[in-house]
């Protein structure tokens, strides 16, 4: 008889995707094959977003999607709109079960009961232990999620993450050790340490740990190349922080910060924990330290009060400071959140011009960033997808921008050294690098 097929549709953050990689690996241990989301399968876990209201209606077309590649497949949908909102899920005809984020690590057992309760969403608030899957290599994928954190202390206004995610909870310090070590031992180069409010990590553990201690000790696994840090928010680089990641050579110079605002005052209203000056000075030093520092940030456009002169200041911020890549949203409004009902809002087409002058920002510095590594030979990590119209293999450099070269298929989850060509509009071209 052959295996149960099973496969997964992952929205939004790097978070979601350690989920996955997590449900993945314990699904396989009861007998499960992964197929990849194009092919029919048994059984499909659509792990959802809820960020923002287009996150959703992303992951109603994920649904809708995954129920025609696969008819007559067990659909369960997972994730933080499956926590946020478990009568709106389980009311798409296409669902068969409704996991929430509290009870994922519940799911192999919950798949004997489809015939009867449908909606399994524990009160994510009462969660305070992160739980643990056994990691191994995660088929078909050349970089590994190693979730570190989860849940959120603060109360951004406009956030519903803390909703969907409970409050904060730390994975054990030997835990996330053995777990890095385990996924390099099973061929993995690169780790991305992931969580919600990582900066967070360890002060709700008994004794206390902090993240530059576990980045110091994750650094030192055999065999590591790359160590990299999700969404990071500048208030938690710390003296010991900055020390490690200016000075290891096997943490990957890329760091995502969020912004989401260059003025003070609609930082101050969305509740943000730091203020202009504070995140210019972090950048500016991370940027001495680190020549060649890919740099990434959040923004939102038209937080409810946002005015001209402010949005401006964001430009002025932004233009000046050396981003290689810019996530930019339309602020929508989410129920539930502070900022949900303040009255001074920004209309629509306001904020939708805002956002194209932003991304346009954005794409004109992710061209001149890359455009300076052209020339260069480069370390990258060979992803498991070629480009679809040329089919080049794909690297990742330490400083995450994508490198498109002619090689192999042996060369996948492998680092190899390639020399940047050109850097189009959008797209990077290498070669392989012979000396």
């Amino acid at each position: 008889m052959s295996p149960r097929t099973v496969s997964f549709a992952t929205l939004g953050c790097r978070l979601n995707q350690a989920d996955s990689q997590q449900l993945q690996t314990v699904l396989e241990s009861r007998g499960f094959r992964t197929v990849p989301l194009g092919e029919p399968a048994d059984m499909v876990v659509v792990n959802t977003c809820t960020v923002t209201a287009r996150a959703e209606f992303s992951d109603r077309q994920a649904i809708r999607r995954a129920a025609r590649v696969s008819p007559r497949a067990r659909l369960v949908v997972t994730g933080c709109w499956a926590q946020t909102s478990p009568e709106d899920v389980a009311r798409l005809r296409e669902v068969d079960l409704v996991v929430g984020n509290a009870d994922k690590h519940r799911l192999p057992d919950l798949l004997d009961g489809l015939v009867g309760e449908r909606v399994h969403v524990s009160d994510i608030a009462r969660a305070r232990t992160l739980d643990v899957a056994p990691l191994a290599r995660v088929n078909g994928r050349s970089r590994a999620f190693l979730k570190i954190q989860d849940g959120c202390q603060h109360r951004c206004a406009f956030c519903i993450v803390p909703f969907a995610r409970g409050r904060s909870r730390s994975l054990e310090p030997k835990v996330a050790r053995d777990q890095a070590r385990l996924l390099v031992e099973a061929g993995h180069p690169e780790i991305v340490l992931t969580g919600v409010d990582m900066g967070h990590y360890g002060a709700d553990l008994v004794p206390r740990a902090t993240l530059a201690a576990l980045v110091r000790e994750v650094a030192e696994v055999p065999g590591l190349r790359w160590v990299r840090l999700s969404s990071l928010l500048p208030a938690y680089f710390t003296p010991e922080l900055l020390e490690v990641v200016t000075g290891s050579p096997v943490v990957a110079p890329h760091f995502h910060i969020p912004l989401q605002s260059g003025s003070d005052r609609i930082l101050k209203a969305m509740r943000r924990p730091y203020n202009v000056e504070m995140y210019r000075r972090l950048i500016e030093r991370l940027a001495t330290a680190i020549p060649q520092l890919g740099l990434g940030a959040d923004l939102i456009t038209g937080f409810p009060g946002e005015s001209g002169r402010e949005f401006d200041e964001t430009v002025a911020l932004v233009d000046g400071l050396p981003f290689s890549y810019l996530h930019v949203f339309p602020y929508s409004a989410r129920k539930g959140t502070e900022a949900a009902g303040i009255a001074d809002t920004v209309d629509e087409p306001t904020i939708a011009r805002r956002a194209r002058v932003l991304r346009e920002l954005g794409r004109r510095k992710n061209v001149k960033f890359r455009a300076r590594m052209v020339g260069s030979i480069q370390e990258v990590l060979v992803l498991e997808t070629r480009e679809r119209a040329t089919g080049r293999l794909t690297g990742l450099t330490g400083n995450y921008v994508e490198v498109r070269f002619e090689g192999s298929d042996a060369l996948t989850g492998r680092l190899a050294r390639v020399r940047v060509t050109d850097a189009e509009r959008e797209r990077t071209l290498g070669e392989l690098a012979t000396e």
